[in-house]
């Protein structure tokens, strides 16, 4: 199994939680935030490998509060630097967890009756963020 530092480890949560926050964010409202952390619950749920370690263990990463830009810039960087980690220590790795956070990205969008344009932007920008 590969090793990963502890704020590698960090980066990759927060990347992964980050990403589904931003989807969820990008079309807000109380109900559907509610089925989108279920639909994103359900999607990682069969995560394996360095996904499912970096989301069952540490805790829920502390994301800005202010605003969508905030939190983009810091999700962002580090889901390339996600990437870059995993392209380095675990290649098989990195394209798993692209596939699972996408994955959950789209079923975070869909999760309350439709995809929005503003999600689908989002979700543009996540995809860009992991090469």
């Amino acid at each position: 199994m590969t090793e990963y530092t502890d704020q590698e480890r960090d980066t990759i949560r927060t990347a992964a939680f980050g990403a589904m926050t931003l989807v969820s964010a990008a079309d807000p409202g109380f109900f559907a935030m509610f089925k989108e952390s279920l639909a994103a619950s359900k999607a990682l749920a069969g995560s394996s490998g360095v996904v499912k370690e970096a989301l069952t263990k540490g805790g829920i990463p502390s994301l800005p509060k202010s605003s969508v830009a905030d939190v983009e810039a810091t999700v962002l960087p580090a889901l390339t630097q996600s990437m870059t980690i995993l392209s380095s220590k675990a290649p098989a790795e990195a394209d798993s967890y692209r596939a699972t956070i996408l994955e959950a990205c789209d079923k975070v969008a869909a999760a309350a009756g439709g995809v929005a344009e503003k999600e689908t932007a989002e979700i543009a920008k996540i995809r860009a963020a992991l090469g």
